[in-house]
């Protein structure tokens, strides 16, 4: 081959190598993008802005929040909402409390402050940062202390692919109820416990709603490693949520209650001290002065997948909530929905005097199959659903709804002195049970 014809062969082959390269690297790019879809790395700017209670809703809440480690003066303002733009001038500056934490997108700070001392029913203006990065002003309106309806938000598992598909679920419940009180988590809110970005999916996926309204989580399976087959809450739970510390000692921020107007909604930890959390639980309730009780935990009661590793927690607490007539149990884990109507004392066939309604949803798009049973007066397969639970005195009126909108689920419960709750079902006006073979289904490979 003459040596300029070796040339230009060689320049060729060059040439493809660069195209090829090029192209593996848009390829690995293109996965790259696709696994982490957003930016999880902290900064100078507050992130994974949210809100929650450890005092009186009343009078207080509390905003937790992210940066890196450059903020020195870790703080936030206050003041009561006005239509004026000037209402900042009527701010007040509360400095937070902060603490480190490394991941794998870096170093980070976790501060967190409570506004304490401020009006009922009033509409406020917050805003979190350090003097020079700050965020938006947000709004948010204390609880009232006089009785009146009100609505709150129920989600099951999150778990996978948040920002792309679960932001849609927790979107839509926000478009549905704007003026929720506050926003219930089931459990299992991402898939691997230690994997920053995934939380930093979560946040994205709420965005500016979990820095409006309250949100009260519990850990699922997911929030946990195993070491030697004990569980362990992954490091990055309390560093993003702040939340009562009125619960077992060894169970900080899994394990608590809060007293919102006329309800008790009391939090356990499916996960761990099982026994330990029913002796807690039967004080709790035993001194109740609400006129509702709703508990949420991940675990259920009655298993929707014929799963079996949940047994403990009907042997331990399902006695307490027949004997204090817990109202409403929420849960998550199986990755379908099941609603039931059962009778005091375990007798589970369907009537309109009810005690303890449990309840299984999920908001996520992982699903599973269903296995019926005969306590389940609703269900559903392959669906992503919410629920808006209104509570008006004597009444409470729940509704599951799909992520386009449909009414999937809806009963009402209404108290009647000295006898069980009296439930109504809305059965007539709900379209057929969703399954996997009536719906759409992944593709089978």
């Amino acid at each position: 081959m003459p040596p300029k014809a070796g040339l230009v062969n060689l320049f060729f082959k060059l040439f493809l190598f660069q195209v090829l390269v090029i192209r593996l690297a848009a390829a690995q790019g293109q996965e790259m993008a696709l696994a982490s879809p957003v930016n999880a790395a902290p900064s100078p700017r507050p992130d994974r802005i949210i809100l929650s209670w450890v005092a009186d809703p009343t009078t207080s809440f509390t905003a937790t929040w992210r940066t890196d480690n450059s903020i020195k003066t870790p703080k936030a303002e206050v003041a009561i909402a006005d239509a004026s733009p000037f209402f900042t001038q009527q701010a007040q500056e509360v400095k937070a409390k902060t603490e480190s934490l490394k991941t794998e997108n870096g170093a980070a700070l976790y501060h967190h402050v409570t506004f304490q001392n401020l009006k009922p029913n009033t509409l406020y203006a917050y805003r979190v940062g350090d003097g020079t990065y700050w965020s938006e002003w947000y709004q948010v309106k204390t609880a009232n202390n006089q009785p009146e309806p009100f609505s709150f938000i129920y989600l099951g598992d999150a778990q996978n692919d948040l920002f792309s598909l679960w932001s849609r679920t927790i979107r839509a419940a926000y478009a549905t109820a704007p003026q929720a009180k506050f926003m219930i988590h089931a459990g299992d809110l991402i898939n691997h416990a230690e994997a920053d970005a995934e939380w930093q999916e979560w946040f994205s996926a709420g965005s500016f709603i979990h820095a409006t309204i309250p949100s009260l989580p519990t850990p699922g399976n997911h929030e946990y490693t195993r070491t030697v087959g004990i569980p362990t809450l992954t490091r990055l739970w309390q560093p993003h949520f702040t939340l009562p510390a009125n619960g077992i000692k060894d169970l900080q921020d899994t394990n608590y209650y809060v007293d919102y107007q006329n309800i008790r909604i009391i939090a356990l930890n499916s996960m761990m001290h099982v026994p330990a959390q029913a002796d807690w639980l039967e004080k709790i309730l035993k001194n109740n002065p609400q006129q509702w009780t709703f508990v949420f935990f991940h675990y259920p009661v009655f298993s929707t997948s014929g799963r079996n590793e949940i047994g403990n927690l009907a042997k331990h607490w399902k006695p307490i909530f027949d004997k204090y007539k817990v109202d409403l149990v929420m849960q998550g884990h199986e990755h379908n929905y099941a609603r039931g109507t059962n009778l005091p004392y375990g007798v589970n066939y369907k009537d309109d005097q009810t005690g303890t309604v449990y309840v299984v949803s999920v908001s996520g798009p992982k699903m599973y199959d269903i296995s019926p049973e005969e306590w389940m007066a609703r269900k559903a397969e392959n669906t992503q659903l919410y629920q808006v639970i209104t509570v008006d005195h004597d009444q409470v009126l729940y509704k599951a709804i799909t992520v386009t909108g449909e009414v999937y689920d809806q009963f009402e419960l209404r108290k009647q002195p000295g006898q069980p709750n009296k439930l109504t079902n809305f059965k007539n006006s709900l379209n057929p049970e969703r399954q996997f073979k009536n719906t759409l289904s992944k593709p089978e490979n």
